[in-house]
């Protein structure tokens, strides 16, 4: 019994502390389901051609649309506010959805990206317009494509390819809007840092267990 109570204080509880510091203005202590396993995209050629998944990996998801370059100022927004600050995390990735004839333009918005931070994490797939209207109408959100078959918004997606976001009575977010610098500095950093110490929390559990 006292052993127990030793792991808890020494590997639990700090991460519970950390929850409720850490996360500012979101009140969850785990960031709620939005749309319940989404399609994976491995289906998809990426930019290097390397496979890509959402399996097992904390993804922020978005949708470029065809005017890639006209919307760099986006990817710089998240790039400084999001991806910076979490791509130590090793399962970390950002998948970017864009049509196909966009490499090149995705390959302009990775050469600008490089030259300020480590863009391994920075993931490029393309589609066919229709495919990537029939994939987004699965996510089955409120929110639209726009006309370029893009939109503004990301999506935080976890190890179980869940959509995930804020969801109660008060408050709905199903995404964050990378046009608001403000929208990522506050609800999407606070819901990113939540996600992450949930699996924090889980792998402390699981070394603790061990332990006993």
């Amino acid at each position: 019994m006292k052993k127990n109570i030793v792991l808890f204080v020494l590997f639990i509880f700090p991460i519970f502390a950390y929850l409720f510091f850490a996360t500012g203005v979101n009140s969850f202590m785990t960031l709620p389901t939005v749309t319940k396993s989404i399609p994976d995209v491995g289906h998809w050629k990426s930019l290097s051609g390397d496979p890509v998944t959402l399996n097992n990996r904390i993804t922020v998801l978005g949708f470029t649309g065809k005017d890639i370059l006209r919307n760099k100022g986006n990817c710089f927004n998240l790039n400084q506010k999001i991806y910076n600050k979490n791509r130590e995390f090793k399962d970390f990735q950002f998948v970017m959805i864009a049509p196909e004839g966009t490499q090149d333009d995705a390959k302009q918005i990775l050469k600008g990206l490089s030259e300020l931070t480590d863009v391994s994490k920075w993931i490029f797939v393309f589609a066919p317009t229709n495919e990537i209207q029939e994939y987004y109408s699965k996510l089955k959100l409120k929110g639209k494509l726009n006309a370029d078959f893009g939109t503004s918004y990301v999506y935080i997606v976890d190890k179980k390819r869940n959509l995930r976001g804020r969801k109660d009575k008060d408050e709905y977010k199903e995404g964050y809007d990378t046009f608001s610098p403000s929208d990522l500095y506050n609800e999407m950093t606070d819901d990113v840092k939540v996600i992450l110490a949930e699996y924090r929390l889980a792998l402390k559990r699981n070394n603790a267990n061990r332990q006993i």
